[in-house]
């Protein structure tokens, strides 16, 4: 898989991320399913941001990144 997630993108969706996770986690604002579904999107998030890789954006054809990142 090529690289389709762009600087900026990558950055909002580490920061989104790891909110979700600490919303989750430490905040008490959910729980149950909810609370897992926040960790679970939080932590896809993350490591979609850090792998600079998003499966949805290759199926429908997005790339947020640019020709020279």
């Amino acid at each position: 898989m090529n690289i389709n997630v762009g600087s900026t993108d990558r950055m909002l969706r580490i920061v989104a991320g790891v909110v979700l996770l600490l919303l989750a986690l430490f905040a008490g604002v959910a729980t149950g399913l909810f609370k897992t579904l926040l960790i679970v999107v939080g932590i896809v998030l993350v490591a979609t941001g850090f792998l600079r890789i998003c499966p949805a954006y290759s199926i429908i054809g997005v790339n947020t990144a640019g020709k020279s990142e």
